[in-house]
């Protein structure tokens, strides 16, 4: 007559449990993150600026990766975004999966907190872009999450 496979007793719900999903030690998200932007700047060298974009919201640092990373990685999304023209920005959008779109999203409201570093009429033309292809549920899973990047 057990068909619980959890047993509700043991269950502690004031206990918070952090998991960040990255079991990467530090050395290997610097070394992810110095490979992503060699990717990215030689994709946009080459003029394939969609792969640009998927390649950089790929597999971000986020949670408690330290925030110099965090940082380098911002730069390299930026470089990425601000490469594309406004017309060709709906079809890079819609090349992308609804992960890459959330993560995109995130990147694009951390741009638009520092307006003195990016440019936000560009971040504004990918938000309206993003918003229309995955809608208003990426908007709340963005807010929502904890693992920023």
């Amino acid at each position: 007559m057990a068909f619980r496979k959890t047993n509700v007793e043991f269950d502690d719900e004031n206990a918070f449990h952090d998991d960040d999903g990255s079991a990467l030690s530090v050395a290997d998200l610097e070394a992810n993150v110095n490979a992503r932007g060699v990717d990215v700047r030689s994709l946009l060298q080459r003029g394939n600026i969609a792969a640009a974009v998927a390649k950089s919201v790929t597999d971000p640092p986020a949670g408690r990766a330290p925030s110099s990373l965090k940082d380098r990685n911002t730069q390299t999304v930026m470089e990425a975004l601000q490469a594309a023209k406004s017309a060709e920005i709906p079809a890079i959008v819609k090349t992308l999966t609804s992960d890459q779109l959330d993560v995109l999203m995130k990147y694009i409201y951390r741009g638009m907190a520092s307006p003195e570093t990016y440019n936000s009429s560009i971040l504004l033309t990918w938000h309206e872009k993003v918003l229309e292809v995955s809608g208003l549920g990426s908007v709340v899973r963005v807010l929502t999450d904890r693992n920023v990047v």
